[in-house]
């Protein structure tokens, strides 16, 4: 059954002709059953079919913002009109029922369709339904890979596969995701689309030595096995690469953007050229299905914004397809036909072959020798935080409209929603946004956060959950110590919301102009707090937006999907002073479960100590440079850009040997502060109750003034025996193992030592050996890789001075208002030592908590009496290894819900184990009546995907997902077992209590 619409009244519906979520319902679609496969022109037996798909590429911002790209303004940057493009293909469509349309971008359809009379969108639905428009991928945008967290994936794909599901029914669905652009593929992605029913995946790019290859082995189509933990096929991908990226075939560009002549089919005329254009044609159909396994070949007929003025495009296919077919009279075995990726992929499904198996993943990708697509794992460092954050603050945001219900969305402090963030962060997964790679021009991607329209919605829960009317405050600036209400209230209350379902606890620094407070948590314990003098490398770089003197530091304790109370009171204004830092190295600093040394001649971490553990490995830290190629060089003109990373040299150069250095000790935190140079510094930090020890970097404005770009990295050196090999994990789930020169399918012939050896950090890497693994934790994405054994090197900033000649045309060099002399980053990472059999039941815990970091909120004065101070959204914690991915309003009386078992099969010992979850035990504020499983997007009941079925070359052939016959009122619904790494997606209707 599909879910045309999830009105309230269509759902109750479903309820009742269910007897209460019983038996499925089996629904006739009204729409004409001639969408999807059915939909597909008949190909020929014996012949090569060659499948002409018309598309259009249309970046969700890239040199031009969304807003420019839709409405076609600002064509001196780049000539696109994404509105144009539907207007004109929707009009040749009509003109001839044979031809096709495939359309991507949901962002732009949607803002397309929303602006189209009655007449018009039922026209566009008559084409859907008959399968000559089709959607593929469906996604808000198509998402990047490297730099992306598979949450924000999630949802992406979920609010634009939502849109078409909504609008246009089970037609509106695509069979195939699309990701013709992205800079190399990440196996998590791959898991995705399978788990959202996909049948198969193309896409345009990969490593120039490994299409070289595939090419001869005729290996350019797969099946990609994308989990090495959950049961196959549930992510097994059919894979596809396209001959030519995503562009036509050289010399078949009919766009108005193209130089190609068009197709001259007048004989009579001196310029009549249609036998040259069927040679030619005949001729490259040939030489691409050498290199292909079936007797069906794929051509992308269209690129970047193409199809403005569609005709152009039409005429000459239509001549093309009519004039190479009617060779087939004289003997020609070529056929050519208007297809879709879906009606291509229906094809090869129907050949009954067996295909090769990839288990590992797509990066690095390089288009030649000294051209690795590794610099932007790393660009815009700044951005790269700002979207992570805003993810965080968006999930906690759709948890909080669930939790309190109608009031959230109209209360006191008006109306608010979580649409806006929504779509926003949406757009911000776009393979040219978080990535960094689009225009300095072009990054107006999130507006100001935190969002005020989710500022409404969070202010108005919790002020209905706690009683309290009092005006919430948001300090977004509060990691270089700037909040106006904590620099100069003598009395206010920090409200910590926990989005994780366990209870966390959270190291609090609130800038402050006092001298000693008195904090009290939710139950009126006084809680132990320390004032410190703020670092002059944070006073420097607030620039004038902050004035406090000091930091007020504590720990806070937040139950699960609930918040805790802090009560903050003033106690001296004035003398005495905080105790100063001493200029001097400290021998070690140690909590109950760290020990840290320092060389005290160097100021440089020398050792890690667990002392849970027994474990210590020598280790030292530094920043290094590289510099960035200007393209003079011998062996390539390539530069480093926002794309490319080519260092000039294999060997960094070093900021200093040494660091300046101030310790601060107290009862809540020690710190080491180290000045590296003028423009890095550097916080060594270990908290009383943590198991990880704090790096707070800062970096920039980086110098320029030599005329030289640079590319710089923190960088570890441990006594661990690597052996050439570290892990990275995968848009933050699933770890990959990485090793040095190498890749697990083809022989790499390396020319790029340092950048061919980088690869995208999402939350965490690692290096280990028997004994010790050393975890890093970022708190963005970033690059990274270990050159050298025990050795972990990640990049934090970039400034370039020249384009790397891959289209965004100007050079990675980042300013603001604030920063005219050139961009200043501050980041987070997190160190841990264990032995490798339990180091993930510590790692994963802790990139959770820096990706869903808690919302803190503020009010001022005193509170009510009758304030509850502390709340939480469950019944009780849930077990470890159990992660609340999704909680999101669907409609009036549903909710979306995602749990997630966040370990790996065979990672833990103690939790990489099924384990189950009751979901009528689940909420303290809401009943749940019933429950129905979706899968991933939730774009289809569970019990409905199914999914074409592929055979291995390895021998083993497995059909596609049995049904699961479970909807609603099925008992073994409301205990859900999860088993390692599987995610489960339920719609529940609700009650509120």
């Amino acid at each position: 059954m599909v879910i045309p619409a999830y009105t309230p009244f269509v759902f109750l519906l479903l309820l009742f002709q269910s007897g209460v979520w019983g038996v499925p319902v089996c629904q006739t679609p009204q729409e004409s059953p001639t969408c999807g496969y059915k939909s597909c022109h008949a190909t020929k037996p014996g012949m090569l079919n060659v499948h002409l798909v018309p598309h259009t590429h249309d970046d969700v911002g890239w040199l031009k913002t969304v807003d420019q790209y839709f409405y076609g303004d600002r064509n001196d940057i780049q000539h696109a009109g994404v509105q144009y493009i539907l207007d004109s293909v929707v009009d040749q469509l009509l003109k001839n029922p044979d031809r096709r349309f495939i359309y991507v971008e949901t962002a732009f359809f949607y803002r397309w369709w929303k602006q189209q009379t009655d007449d018009m969108q039922n026209t566009v639905k008559q084409l859907v339904n008959e399968g000559r428009l089709e959607f593929v991928n469906g996604g808000w945008c198509m998402s990047d890979e490297a730099t992306t967290h598979y949450s924000a994936v999630i949802d992406q794909m979920t609010m634009g596969l939502r849109f078409l599901n909504d609008t246009f029914g089970h037609c509106g669905r695509p069979r195939v995701a699309w990701h013709i652009d992205p800079f190399g593929h990440a196996r998590e992605h791959a898991s995705m689309f399978a788990q959202m029913g996909y049948d198969g995946f193309f896409f345009g790019r990969l490593d120039y030595q490994d299409r070289n290859r595939r090419m001869v082995a005729r290996e350019q189509e797969m099946l990609w096995r994308a989990s090495e933990s959950l049961t196959p096929p549930m992510a097994d991908l059919f894979t596809g690469i396209l001959p030519n990226g995503y562009n036509p075939p050289e010399g078949f560009c009919w766009d108005q953007s193209c130089d190609d002549p068009p197709i001259r089919d007048d004989p009579d005329l001196e310029d009549y050229n249609v036998d040259d254009v069927v040679t030619r044609f005949l001729h490259i159909a040939h030489g691409q299905a050498l290199v292909y396994k079936t007797n069906h070949i794929i051509m992308t007929m269209g690129s970047d914004f193409q199809y403005e003025n569609a005709n152009l495009w039409y005429k000459n296919l239509d001549k093309l397809i009519r004039y190479v077919n009617q060779m087939q009279s004289n003997g020609s075995e070529v056929n050519v036909l208007y297809s879709t990726p879906s009606c291509y992929l229906q094809e090869l499904h129907r050949t009954n072959l067996t295909w090769p198996l990839k288990g590992d993943d797509f990066f690095p990708y390089a288009d030649s020798a000294h051209d690795f697509w590794t610099g932007y794992f790393t660009s815009r460092p700044a951005l790269k935080r700002y979207e992570r954050i805003s993810n965080s603050y968006l999930q906690a945001c759709k948890q909080l409209e669930v939790l309190g219900g109608p009031i959230s969305r109209k209360g006191p402090f008006g109306a608010g929603d979580s649409e806006t963030l929504k779509k926003a962060m949406a757009v911000a997964q776009h393979h040219d946004a978080v990535s960094g790679t689009e225009k300095q021009h072009g990054q107006r991607l999130l507006g100001n956060w935190p969002d005020t329209h989710c500022q409404v919605l969070v202010s108005n829960t919790l002020s209905s959950l706690s009683g309290s009317s009092a005006p919430r405050v948001y300090c977004e600036h509060l990691n270089i110590s700037v909040c106006p209400l904590t620099e100069t209230s003598k009395k206010f209350s920090v409200n910590v919301y926990n989005p994780l379902a366990r209870p966390v606890s959270w190291p609090v620094r609130l800038p402050v102009n006092g001298t000693a407070y008195s904090i009290s948590d939710a139950k009126g314990k006084a809680v132990d707090s320390q004032v410190v003098p703020v670092s002059q490398a944070t006073a420097a770089v607030r620039r004038g937006r902050g004035y406090a003197a000091n930091e007020l530091l504590f720990q806070v304790q937040a139950p699960p999907l609930g918040y805790s109370t802090y009560s903050v009171s003033l106690l001296q204004n004035g003398p005495p002073s905080p105790p100063s830092p001493l200029p001097r190295a400290p021998k070690a600093v140690q909590n109950k479960f760290l020990r840290v040394t320092f060389d005290p001649e160097t100021g440089l971490l020398s050792s890690l100590s667990n002392l849970e553990t027994q474990q210590t490995v020598k280790l030292s830290q530094n920043f290094y440079w590289y510099n960035a190629s200007d393209g003079n060089n011998s062996e390539s003109i390539q530069m480093s850009g926002a794309y490319i990373f080519r260092p000039n040299t294999s060997t960094p150069f070093i900021i200093s040997k040494t660091a300046k250095i101030e310790t601060l000790q107290n009862s809540v935190v020690q710190e080491v502060r180290q000045w590296f140079s003028p423009w890095i510094s550097q916080v060594v930090r270990l908290y009383t109750d943590s198991r990880a020890l704090e790096l707070e970097w800062t970096v920039g404005p980086v110098p320029i003034g030599d005329d030289l770009g640079k590319e710089v990295i923190s960088r570890l050196d441990s006594s661990i025996n690597s052996s050439g090999v570290f892990y990275t994990d995968s848009n933050g789930r699933e770890v990959l193992q990485r090793r040095k020169d190498y890749r697990p399918t083809w022989n790499l012939r390396q020319s790029e030592p340092i950048a061919g050896n980088y690869y995208p950090i999402n939350s965490r890497a690692y290096i280990k050996d028997d004994k010790d693994q050393l975890t890093v934790v970022t708190d963005r994405s970033q690059g990274g890789g270990s050159i050298q054994d025990g050795s972990l090197e990640i990049m934090l900033h970039r400034r370039l001075l020249y384009d790397d000649v891959r289209g965004v045309g100007e050079p990675l060099n980042e300013t603001s208002d604030i920063y005219p002399e050139g961009l200043v980053v501050r980041g987070r990472h997190l160190l841990s030592l264990s032995p490798p059999a339990t180091a993930a039941d510590t790692h994963r815990p802790l990139a959770q908590e820096v990706v869903l970091q808690p919302l803190i909120t503020f009010t001022d004065g005193e509170l009510h009496p009758s304030t509850r101070l502390e709340f939480s959204g469950l019944q009780a914690v849930l077990p470890p290894a159990v992660h609340l991915l999704t909680v999101s309003q669907w409609d009036q009386d549903t909710v979306l819900l995602r749990l997630e078992h966040q370990y790996q099969a065979s990672e833990s010992k103690e939790h990489s184990q099924p384990v189950t979850v009751n979901l009528q035990k689940l909420f303290s504020t809401l009943d749940v009546l019933g429950v129905s499983e979706m899968n991933l997007s939730a774009n289809q009941w569970k019990d409905e995907m199914t999914r074409l079925d592929w055979k291995a070359e390895s021998g083993t052939h497995h059909t596609g997902e049995k049904p699961l016959p479970k909807r609603g009122g099925d008992p073994s619904l409301w205990e859900v077992n999860l088993k390692p790494m599987e995610i489960r997606t339920f719609l529940l209707r609700v009650r509120q209590r």
